[in-house]
């Protein structure tokens, strides 16, 4: 036995075998900027939860997993995400280094033989790169490489969503060339899979999944009331290459969120247009 087992087993939880895709949904805003509209409170959180059990994963802070174990507990139930990271880059409130002498910094939040122990299937972690000071890539290599290691000794699944150090000063920070760069970097350090923002169009997208060998899953950004944007952001990401979402406020906000994973899911896994989908928000 190995560990290879345990991660080959833990990614089957999340990214299902016969699409190769993943339906995931981000509820860890909170642990970087503040408590979302949506999971404001305790009452929120637990009346939200149960109704994301038909995505394929659900990714959490360490904090609310005592709160939520039996979001993940039996059979049928999504995989466990754990968002590893805390960051203060672009935080809406407070963001230090607004005058250009910060670039922002992260932490680890858990421990990888802990997070083993508490049966996490994956963990997410940021890549920044593009630093004006080059130690601070240096670093955040040299960090994403150790937790790399760590999880492929544990058999723990890994997600890494990589950003460019520069988003808002730099036009280039979001073209299909760095982002290509920095996906392309966060596999070849060991993700099994990358979290990604849409690029603008999806020859742009294409064009980061085609030289990204791992599933690039698209990452549901600013916006998302409108759940037949949802879908359509969702249909595009796939056909253009995408691996699946990892969707937040799109999902959790929504009024039913149950008949959005679902939509999703017949969307990602399911090949369906998005005229065929959305008969299922009906």
């Amino acid at each position: 036995m190995d560990a290879r087992t345990g991660k080959k087993i833990r990614l089957g939880r999340l990214v299902r075998p016969e699409s190769g895709r993943a339906v995931v949904v981000a509820a860890s805003h909170g642990v970087n900027s503040g408590p979302p509209a949506g999971l404001r409170t305790t009452a929120e959180i637990r009346s939200a939860f149960p109704r994301l059990r038909a995505a394929d994963g659900v990714m959490i802070t360490p904090g609310m997993l005592p709160l939520l174990e039996d979001t993940f507990t039996g059979r049928d139930r999504p995989a466990l995400v754990l968002h590893l990271d805390w960051k203060n880059h672009a935080r809406g409130i407070y963001t230090p280094g607004r005058d250009g002498r910060g670039e922002g910094v992260l932490a680890q939040l858990a421990d990888l033989d802990a997070v083993a122990a508490a049966g996490v299937d994956a963990v997410m972690t940021y890549l920044y790169v593009g630093q004006r000071d080059s130690r601070l890539e240096r670093a955040e290599i040299e960090r994403n490489a150790r937790i790399a290691r760590d999880c492929e000794r544990l058999g723990i699944g890994l997600i890494i969503e990589p950003r460019s150090a520069l988003e808002g000063d730099d036009p280039e920070a979001l073209s299909a060339a760095v982002m290509s760069m920095y996906c392309r970097i966060s596999a070849d350090i060991g993700a099994d899979l990358v979290k990604a923002l849409w690029p603008g169009s999806a020859e742009a997208w294409a064009e980061v999944t085609g030289s990204t060998y791992v599933p690039v899953l698209l990452a549901g950004g600013k916006g998302g009331d409108d759940p037949l944007d949802t879908l359509s952001l969702a249909h595009r990401a796939v056909t253009a290459g995408g691996g699946g979402v990892m969707f937040g406020r799109r999902v959790f906000r929504a009024a039913e969120p149950e008949k959005v994973l679902t939509a999703l899911s017949a969307i990602v896994h399911g090949g369906k247009p998005v005229d065929a989908a959305k008969e299922l928000l009906a």
